[in-house]
């Protein structure tokens, strides 16, 4: 009889916490493609800051002086904060607009975390050394899932959320000469 109950508990519990993360179908889509919102437990939205980034490579002393050494390229963000705030242990959920939402969402969608710095946001991309090899990708990903949502949307759900500055980029499949990188911002207190 106690398993009954225990189990009956349990069942209950998941189904709370699925109905929790559950996005109403009537929540409307962002505007514009590339643009992201994030879905907050209560079911209200807040649209992420849109900001350009500085793209920044530089060689170490090495590499200038004696041409061997290595060169880091680091997206920059002016700010040491994003505005938009969530809560650590709670779901996060965005949707993010995009061309269409026929594309496996973790190809063209990427989080990922910034360093936070007194005046600015910094994520290293990549270090590359003087013989052409890359060392290292600093860039921390967050892991998502995600699924199809509305006409041109996906509905992304991060799998973890640890406390820290982040940015999220969209690329655009169909477009082989994006000009500008553009990061939707928000953060996890």
């Amino acid at each position: 009889m106690q398993l009954k109950t225990l189990l009956g508990a349990a069942l209950l519990l998941l189904a709370g916490a699925t109905q929790a993360q559950t996005i109403p179908e009537t929540t409307p889509e962002p505007e514009f493609i590339g643009e992201i919102v994030t879905v907050r437990p209560d079911g209200t939205v807040a649209k992420l800051e849109k900001q350009s980034v500085q793209m920044r490579t530089r060689a170490n002393a090495s590499a200038v002086i004696f041409g061997i050494g290595k060169a880091k390229t680091k997206l920059i963000i002016e700010g040491p904060k994003a505005g938009v705030r969530l809560t650590a242990g709670q779901p996060a959920s965005f949707i993010v607009r995009a061309v269409d939402n026929a594309t496996d969402p973790m190809s063209i969608i990427n989080v990922f975390r910034f360093e936070a710095k007194k005046d600015k946001r910094m994520a290293e991309m990549a270090s590359v050394s003087s013989f052409g090899s890359v060392k290292s990708n600093k860039l921390e990903r967050l892991s998502f899932t995600g699924r199809k949502f509305g006409e041109s949307s996906y509905l992304i759900t991060l799998d973890e959320t640890p406390a820290g500055e982040y940015g999220i980029t969209v690329s655009n499949p169909n477009n082989l000469d994006e000009k500008q990188v553009i990061v939707s911002t928000f953060a996890i207190d």
